[in-house]
């Protein structure tokens, strides 16, 4: 998947430097845009996963993200004009980490498309709680005749803005910041430019404050109202995760082995999933080559037996000394044993 990204990121500077506009086709196109076909999408895009959906927001954002998949499927004039109408004006879309409006989301996305097919498969997660979703799902990447199966994850922040327009994002996060963050880049605007190095810079000098209280110790941005009788146990296990991960290998690896059950699958970016002692083999090797200190959460969604979190990183070269600034996200399944809650798979991106 990587060597996938590199080749469409070369693509992406190409057609970038040979075009100095993109046009986008003008003809109508049939798209789904129906509150009311819920059931039928969920027959084409099961939740192989599901968690509780509140009746009124909560179904709207269900839907939305169901028809989304149906509209992208039939190609990019139809996701497009789905995106006028899931979008405002105003929405912000982060894709491979770079902070871009609709117009140039959309553009970006023209010239991916012109290079490959993506199609979307089914929904592994689909956390919604309140007005946000986390969602973790299969596409596939056609190159010529090579099909390259691949999984992604979103965090997205919905607004209901009534009757007229309906259930819009507010702004949403496909992907981590990644090798594809500066052809993304590439497309954005001096505005958004400036208001994401500023949003870099804090996040270097954010100073985690020097407290017992995990919770305080490491705020949840976004906060949401828990879908899970577990929440509070999950919570607390999570941000004892987190805290570990800023002492150390050692110190995170022992609270590893009460985090995660004997028998639980890790997976990395890759999506390969390891055992919890090749998984702890893997970050040990992260660790002697780079200092990455956790910051705090964007978000932090619980439901059902599913957590998914969104976060913040600040890392160090070992070698160089670089600074560099990230965000992660990962989805965790929870299980209630005799020794407490542990997490049974894991998922990092």
């Amino acid at each position: 998947m990587k060597k996938l990204m590199k080749a469409l990121l070369c693509a992406l500077m190409a057609l970038i430097l040979t075009c100095s506009a993109v046009a986008f086709a003008e003809n109508e196109v049939e798209i789904t845009n129906s509150y009311d076909n819920t059931a039928e999408l969920l027959e084409s895009f099961p939740v192989i996963n599901p968690t509780p959906v509140e009746p009124g927001i909560g179904e709207a954002i269900q839907n939305r993200l169901l028809s989304g998949f149906e509209n992208w499927n039939r190609g990019f004039d139809a996701w497009k004009a789905w995106g006028d109408i899931l979008y405002t004006e105003d929405s912000i879309y982060n894709v491979h980490g770079a902070r871009l409006t609709l117009a140039e989301y959309q553009a970006a996305m023209n010239v991916t498309l012109s290079q490959v097919d993506i199609q979307m498969g089914n929904f592994n997660n689909m956390i919604i709680c309140d007005d946000w979703c986390a969602i973790r799902y299969d596409i596939t990447t056609i190159v010529g005749e090579n099909a390259i199966p691949g999984t992604v994850m979103e965090f997205v922040k919905f607004a209901d803005y009534g009757e007229a327009l309906g259930t819009r994002v507010v702004e949403g996060w496909g992907g981590t910041k990644d090798e594809g963050y500066d052809g993304m880049a590439m497309f954005r605007g001096e505005e958004n430019t400036a208001i994401q190095q500023e949003q870099f810079d804090a996040l270097i000098a954010w100073e985690i404050p020097d407290t017992d209280d995990l919770a305080q110790k490491y705020p949840v941005l976004h906060p949401t109202t828990d879908n899970s009788e577990w929440a509070d146990a999950i919570r607390a296990a999570l941000l004892q995760d987190f805290d570990a991960w800023n002492q150390g290998y050692d110190v995170w690896a022992e609270n590893a082995d009460s985090f995660y059950s004997a028998d639980a699958l890790c997976a990395g970016a890759d999506a390969v999933q390891l055992s919890v002692d090749d998984y702890k083999a893997a970050i040990k090797a992260r660790f002697e080559t780079e200092t990455t200190t956790r910051k705090y959460f964007d978000s932090m969604l619980i439901s059902g037996e599913w957590a998914a979190t969104h976060y913040r990183t600040v890392t160090i070269d070992n070698e160089t000394g670089e600074t560099t600034c990230a965000d992660r996200m990962q989805f965790f399944r929870f299980a209630m044993t005799d020794d407490g809650i542990k997490v049974t798979e894991s998922w990092l991106m």
